[in-house]
């Protein structure tokens, strides 16, 4: 799948001026009292093993159980990935499973075996197992309410976990504008059909079929939220517990699954974590928007062709999350 191409097809038919305006925040440092808080959104600017524990810990929550950490392994040839040598550590901490699903394009990580070859060439099993979650097939989980999606495809090892960390690689990407912990939630999890069901907005589950009967950007942009509601609504029905960090460095205008991913176009802009993935991305988003840096244009200008601003207030609409925080710096 050419993604380049493909989003200078979608950018086209992109309508701006649906995209959500950007939130204000206030920003307090750890310890200061909070009043009005609609969700909590910790930062921390300086992006290290260390700090990843220490953010982590900063949410308060336990995960327990068998825990799978959500993270992009990266198509091969792509670099902006989430390295092992930085994630390791929580990872080990958590005693977590590295957890993904096939592609539904014809890279290199659309069947399982070749998967778990990319997955450990980019390092991944050195610092946990490894678990491409519908190896061994796909269930369908409901999503309440959607306008597009009528139910989900995850890999059915999903339920093999009792807890997961989504630890999102926040970047810009060709097709979804910019990927954080919606997409990664979303995209991230559906199995290989689940995601040419979300791309081609509940059109069809066949990955050959999917690119040929894309939807309008809007749909897709809205299908990829009520994905991301059916994981978390699922879990939610077992008690189970997901939360979410956003590492914001090597901020390409590309997703980790293009196999010829661009250089960054703008300095690293730190780490931020929350129990709520809508709060989450928006504050990404805001960082992205509210920089001096002169190659944040370019990524502004990739999330506003893709309409990728509008996933934040549609998915506060449908219950997933809010677009209003407080930004506590640690």
């Amino acid at each position: 799948m050419n993604y380049k191409k493909l989003g200078i097809i979608l950018g086209c038919a992109a309508i701006i001026a649906t995209c959500a305006g950007i939130v204000g925040t206030k920003m307090i440092k750890s310890g200061d009292k909070m009043e009005n808080t609609p969700s909590k959104v910790y930062y921390v600017k300086e992006i290290t093993p260390e700090n990843l524990i220490k953010i982590y810990d900063a949410l308060g929550v336990e995960l327990k159980g068998n825990v799978g950490i959500k993270v992009s392994t990266g198509e091969a040839g792509s670099r902006g990935y989430l390295k092992p040598e930085l994630i390791g550590p929580l990872v080990q901490k958590l005693n977590g499973t590295i957890i993904e699903c096939n592609t539904a394009y014809a890279g290199q990580r659309n069947t399982a075996a070749d998967h778990l070859r990319v997955a450990a060439e980019h390092g991944f099993a050195k610092i946990a197992n490894v678990d491409i979650m519908d190896a061994d097939g796909e269930m369908k989980i409901p999503v309440n309410n959607g306008k597009h999606l009528k139910y989900n495809l995850v890999g059915t090892h999903l339920d093999n976990y009792d807890s997961i960390l989504n630890l999102a690689h926040g970047k810009g990407h060709a097709m979804g504008g910019f990927g954080a912990n919606l997409k990664n939630q979303s995209i991230g999890i559906a199995s290989r059909n689940g995601k040419a069901y979300i791309h081609s907005a509940g059109f069809t589950a066949d990955p050959d079929m999917a690119w040929s009967n894309l939807p309008q950007q809007q749909a897709f942009i809205e299908s990829m939220a009520e994905a991301a509601k059916s994981v978390s609504d699922y879990f939610a029905s077992q008690n189970k517990q997901i939360v979410y960090i956003t590492v914001m460095n090597f901020l390409s205008v590309d997703c980790d699954c293009d196999a010829d991913q661009t250089d960054p176009v703008m300095a690293d802009l730190g780490i931020v974590a929350s129990t709520d993935p809508v709060a989450n991305d928006q504050a990404f988003v805001d960082m992205i928007y509210a920089s001096t840096d002169p190659g944040a244009k370019k990524l502004q200008e990739r999330i506003d062709r893709q309409m990728g601003r509008h996933i934040l207030p549609y998915a506060e609409s449908i219950g997933l999350g809010t677009t209003k925080y407080e930004l506590i710096e640690l």
